[in-house]
């Protein structure tokens, strides 16, 4: 066993990038590893690089049609016929527009996530983070939701494929994960969580909780779909409850998390109320879980976060101390207040129009109260139930 945690990054990914003023900007990788360095939580030696995918691993959730596509979309004048279909493999939509290297700037993000998963499996390490992965929406035949190639799915059916492996998936993304969802949909080795914003008012309008799988899958999908302005209390004992329950019953040999980190309140692109909270405590539950049932052998991917400056560098900061259990994490438990580094707030506050803040937590106690808590508590209690009626064999 060489390392505890491995934090696989490199500065190229940034390159998925759709258009310059589109909101899956990946800058906020470029802010999270510049956080962590500065807070001292980054070795050099527990960061190593991608990689990139081979052709066939991308086959075992996508169609050769819909790979062609990518391929023939990512050059910087696609032909005519490839134009004209752009919009059949979902590449022509606002969401998810094509662009110039499309391909291979997507599989390298695959890349990283599938090296987690070898990482994790084979002994190098008992935990891997890849932050540029967590594409959770693309379909086997179809991009959405900002996502082209879904890197979860594939890193999950390499886990199995290559390791025999029983997989948890969890998904903290405040958009339901459909795409690595309906990928395992009948497949009982698989075992897919996702709490979220209901449908009923978010992209991508699925996620509710008769979705339980299919076949000999039955059972092996659970959904948590939460009401808007949800808070951290109710969020976490939803979380927990139904996500222990499910753990106990699965018995996964893997955990593959995904942290998009728009429930936030900051957050432009959803309707929840909460704070940086429920990213330190959701990290610290998954994780006494990976040891608990799977020998501590958990892959965390990126995912959702447009806050990209009050937000998504400090939950993925987070994240990394939990797994990598940094002396940050302790200190916060004495120290609700612990400031960020200042040098930090110095080099980023003048290209934020908003004042940064200036310490790991929120303090939710200047927030204005939600006028419908006790409604809203109430409610997602009844879907927290409702998702414990069937849970995986």
């Amino acid at each position: 066993m060489n390392s505890k945690a491995l934090f696989i990054y490199d500065e190229n990914e940034t390159a998925y990038r759709f258009n310059d003023s589109h909101p899956f900007n990946q800058k906020r990788l470029i802010l999270t590893v510049d956080l962590l360095r500065k807070a001292g939580a980054l070795p050099p030696e527990s960061v190593i690089s991608p990689g990139k995918a081979a052709e066939a691993q991308l086959y075992h959730v996508h169609s050769r049609e819909y790979v062609q596509a990518v391929t023939a979309l990512s050059y910087p004048e696609p032909e005519q016929k490839w134009l004209q279909q752009a919009e059949k493999y979902g590449l022509a939509t606002e969401d998810t527009p094509f662009f110039p290297g499309m391909n291979d700037i997507t599989m390298g993000l695959v890349g990283g996530s599938i090296r987690a998963v070898d990482a994790v499996m084979t002994g190098e390490t008992v935990h891997a983070l890849h932050l540029g992965g967590g594409l959770h929406h693309a379909m086997p035949s179809k991009g959405s939701g900002f996502c082209v190639y879904n890197d979860a799915a594939i890193a999950i059916a390499h886990a199995k494929s290559a390791y025999g492996s029983r997989v948890l998936y969890i998904d903290t993304d405040v958009h339901h994960g459909d795409g690595v969802q309906w990928s395992f949909y009948t497949d009982p080795s698989v075992c897919t969580f996702s709490i979220h914003e209901t449908g009923k008012y978010l992209f991508p309008g699925t996620g509710a909780v008769n979705e339980r799988g299919a076949d000999s899958g039955f059972g092996t999908t659970v959904n948590v779909p939460l009401e808007p302005y949800t808070e951290d209390e109710s969020w976490m004992e939803c979380f927990s409850e139904v996500l222990g329950k499910v753990a106990e019953q699965f018995k996964p040999d893997l955990i593959v998390s995904q942290h998009g980190c728009d429930a936030h309140a900051f957050d432009p692109l959803a309707h929840m109320h909460c704070s940086m909270e429920i990213y330190r405590a959701m990290p610290r539950f998954i994780h006494q879980l990976a040891h608990q049932y799977c020998g501590g052998r958990w892959v965390a991917l990126g995912g959702g976060g447009y806050e990209i400056w009050r937000v998504v560098p400090r939950a993925w900061s987070l994240l990394w101390l939990e797994m990598s259990e940094h002396a940050i994490i302790g200190q916060l438990e004495k120290d609700p207040e612990l400031a960020l580094p200042s040098s930090w707030l110095k080099e980023w506050q003048p290209y934020c129009s908003e004042a940064l803040p200036s310490t790991w937590l929120d303090p939710v106690e200047t927030w204005e109260p939600i006028p419908r808590r006790n409604e809203i508590t109430q409610k997602n209690r009844q879907t927290k139930e409702l998702a414990m009626l069937y849970l995986p064999k």
